[in-house]
């Protein structure tokens, strides 16, 4: 794990390992890095030609028989979310572990069957771990 923002409100070390490695279908090598809107804005820009921070980004650098690959998170991004989404905060990060972790083996989103191959996965990975739907909308107002 590395981090250029302070700790408060991020998942602990062995929580991220655990969201990570209950997706994986091989060996995988993978840093989390969770960054500033500052940070994450500019890796958008430079390799998604996107000029904003968006929540998560995945970088694979092997997919061979062993995976390697970064996942950066952007805090404020996730934390705005959540309280937008009305998630809690750990959901929150869960799900974008495991959205990264997916893209990182393969899973993409682009096109509308692979997004549902992808979100049934994430759905039961999440209920797995003891969390909801994160596709469902909120109860009440």
């Amino acid at each position: 794990m590395q981090r250029s923002v302070g700790p408060d409100g991020l998942p602990a070390p062995a929580t991220l390992r655990r969201w990570a490695a209950s997706t994986l279908e091989r060996d995988a090598t993978v840093t989390l890095r969770f960054v500033d809107g500052r940070e994450g804005r500019a890796l958008n820009r430079r390799y998604r030609n996107r000029d904003y921070a968006t929540n998560v980004l995945t970088f694979v650098y092997d997919d061979g028989a062993s995976l390697a690959g970064d996942i950066v998170l952007c805090v404020p991004v996730v934390r705005r979310e959540s309280r937008a989404q009305r998630k809690t905060l750990a959901a929150h990060y869960a799900h974008l572990v495991i959205h990264g972790m997916l893209h990182l083996q393969g899973y993409d989103h682009a096109r509308d069957d692979d997004a549902g191959r992808m979100e049934a996965r994430e759905v039961a990975l999440l209920r797995g771990l003891g969390y909801g739907n994160p596709y469902a909308a909120p109860d009440g107002p």
